[in-house]
């Protein structure tokens, strides 16, 4: 039986990462900070009907994941991006080659450009240039051959930002030409769980997922409107209104800065005149890697709509 070991099994990629790949056969440590926290989806029933262990460790406390992989006997790791590492986990991937890793999967982001090599992207360009050090540190540590980077395009769960907009019929937004695919996190997870288990497919090393549909963050509010009924007024902000938004919504000043720059145009080229690198591979990766093709927006809403208030 494969012994993985995922960290962050708490979040909502990597919940699934460890469900999918206890159904895929293997052994599954959840590499936790707080052992005692719940896990999305993971009743205690499933918990018990076996296949998952918990086990205490913080992936910006080398040692803690040392001692866990040396527990665990996990030869296979899923990782994620720790924002504000110092070192961009460059002590914590040593730490688990040493102790037994042989082959890691990183989530990673589809924003990382592909005319660039991964040293040579700036800091200012923060979304990119954070994940782009994890997997030269990877690559450093690993070799191309032992690990890989999933760079999935942005989140559907980006729009709940407006939830309570969209609650009260009033959706006040800022950046609403930027363009997204809105992929679903468990779409990402089911992915990644094969990965983890089988590794990738067709010789890939970077492993693009994408949604079915590329679209404006406003079609794509107004979209979530008429699945859920509602008649959605869509106010336009400026971007110091944006910025003061995402201020009252927890981000850093520099954060809230960056993303008023970013969704200041329909999205950024990320190499080679790309906006979403190597998309339509991206799109049928969903299918090569779950079986199934990835997740409507409608769907999507329709699934979750007591997020909503439905």
């Amino acid at each position: 039986m494969t012994s993985v070991i995922v960290f962050g099994p708490t979040g909502q990629v990597g919940s699934v990462v460890a469900r999918t790949a206890v159904e895929h056969g293997a052994k599954v440590w959840l590499a936790m900070r707080n052992t005692n926290k719940s896990i999305p989806g993971l009743t205690k029933d499933l918990e018990k009907a076996g296949g998952f262990y918990r086990i205490q460790a913080d992936l910006q406390k080398p040692e803690t994941v040392s001692q866990a992989v040396k527990t665990s006997g996990a030869q296979r790791a899923f990782i994620y991006l720790v924002h504000g590492a110092s070192d961009h986990l460059k002590s914590t991937i040593a730490a688990m080659k040493a102790a037994g890793i042989e082959f890691v999967v990183f989530l990673s982001s589809f924003t990382i450009p592909t005319n660039q090599g991964l040293r040579e992207i700036a800091s200012s360009d923060l979304i990119p240039h954070v994940h782009a050090q994890v997997e030269a540190n990877l690559d450093d540590t690993f070799g191309s051959d032992n690990y890989v980077a999933v760079r999935p395009g942005c989140f559907i769960t980006n729009l709940l930002l407006e939830k309570n907009g969209i609650a009260a019929n009033e959706v006040k937004l800022y950046g609403g030409t930027f363009e997204q695919d809105n992929i679903a996190p468990s779409d990402v997870g089911r992915a990644i769980g094969n990965i983890l288990v089988s590794g990738p497919r067709n010789g890939q090393k970077n492993v693009y997922l994408y949604g079915p549909e590329i679209l404006s963050i406003h079609d794509s509010i107004a979209k979530i409107g008429k699945v859920l009924g509602k008649d959605l007024a869509i106010m336009t902000l400026g971007p110091k209104e944006g910025y003061d938004n995402y201020i009252v919504h927890g981000m850093s000043p520099a954060f809230a800065k960056y993303m008023v720059e970013t969704l200041s145009t329909k999205g950024p080229d990320k190499g080679h005149g790309e906006r979403f690198p190597n998309y339509e591979e991206g799109v049928s990766n969903m299918r090569l890697y779950t079986g199934k093709p990835a997740t409507s927006l409608e769907d999507w809403v329709k699934e979750n709509k007591t997020i909503f208030g439905g």
